[in-house]
């Protein structure tokens, strides 16, 4: 036991000792999370909308008056013709022209969409809006029976981006600066010369293999602190379930990575070698494949299928149904028994993989 206690503190000496490596470790989880928080948000505003009417009438005049008082339209009340708006819009200075018939009984939207996100949400406030003022006036008709249609929005009423990015920045950034750190680990032994000294020493593989990870699982808890109370008092996304079951599988999913990034130190001669390889195995399948951004219920089949061995997806989707939905252990068993048996594999290749001898 004073081997083991010996050895991690040699790592903990090993890693203060770079502070430039510290400042990244603990800075870039803070960074993302804000820039991710703050900058990436699918919520549009200020969309630039012209309104053509030949015949104006009251019902115009109420839709008008109710897209121009959304927060989400700009009013171009410098455009009055069709052909100007066109015009407008191919410079890019119109996102929305509303086009009314001679008998303002017909409305066509048109909309810019060269960025189909921004055109797609253009055309729904504007659908949603024109269609709410249809349905307040036939509420002032009297009618034997009217239908009311009311919309509840569960989990996230206010539709805040913040409730989408969070899980997968977490997922996102705790694997790769975990796989970083520890995939140089053994390669930066190998280039200075060492390993051959903590191979003759009377440690097991096994229990050098977890020596060398209780440092880094003690950093990674710090960011995965730090990004949860940016999250929470910052984002201000709110934890529905346990604090408890969510450390602990995110304490889980740390150890998965600092194994995969192991793993890959043991593969490689080089330390430059070994940063590369874990930000290319890392980065592109968890932006991609790991449901933090598009969906992976619309990709084919076959990108389905690799999603399945992204060790982030899991993650994110538990943090989801923990974090946003309240969920417990019932509903999260299957995405932790993969879990666990992922950080089992990688952790078996790992100690497999580390030689008795130098070549």
């Amino acid at each position: 036991m004073k081997q083991f206690i010996a050895f991690v503190n040699k790592e903990f000496r090993h890693i203060f000792r770079d502070r430039r490596t510290m400042l990244i470790i603990l800075g870039i989880p803070v960074v993302q999370i804000l820039l991710f928080g703050f900058a990436i948000n699918t919520e549009v505003k200020d969309l630039h909308v012209a309104l053509y009417a030949p015949s104006p009438n009251s019902f115009i005049n109420g839709v008008t008056e109710r897209l121009y008082q959304s927060e989400y339209f700009t009013y171009r009340a410098e455009l009055d013709d069709p052909i100007k708006m066109e015009e407008s819009m191919r410079k890019g200075k119109l996102d929305m022209m509303v086009l009314f018939d001679s008998k303002g009984e017909a409305v066509q939207l048109i909309i810019n969409s060269s960025d189909p996100n921004r055109g797609s949400i253009a055309a729904t406030y504007a659908t949603a809006i024109i269609a709410g003022y249809q349905q307040e006036l036939a509420g002032m008709r009297k009618m034997p029976f009217q239908i009311e249609v009311e919309n509840r929005m569960i989990y996230n009423p206010e539709m805040k981006s913040a409730y989408m990015f969070v899980p997968g920045i977490m997922g996102l950034v705790l694997m790769l600066i975990c796989t970083m750190m520890t995939s140089v680990s053994i390669v930066r032994e190998k280039e200075r010369g060492t390993m051959e000294v903590l191979l003759a020493s009377p440690l097991k593989q096994g229990t050098m293999v977890f020596a060398k990870t209780v440092p880094y699982l003690a950093i990674s808890l710090v960011n995965f602190a730090s990004i949860l109370l940016l999250s929470y008092y910052v984002l201000k996304v709110p934890i529905q379930g346990s604090l408890w079951t969510l450390t602990l599988i995110s304490i889980l999913y740390i150890f998965l990575s600092l194994a995969f990034g192991l793993l890959i130190s043991t593969l490689m001669r080089n330390q430059i070698n070994a940063v590369i390889i874990s930000a290319i195995l890392v980065m592109l399948p968890g932006l991609l494949l790991s449901g933090m951004i598009f969906p992976i219920e619309n990709m084919p089949q076959i990108l389905q299928w690799l999603s399945h061995i992204v060790p982030a997806r899991w993650y994110i989707d538990i943090v989801r149904k923990v974090m946003i939905q309240g969920l417990g252990w019932a509903v999260i068993w299957r995405e932790t028994t993969i879990l666990v048996g992922m950080s089992l594999l990688l952790v078996g290749s790992s100690i497999l993989n580390i030689k008795s001898r130098l070549e």
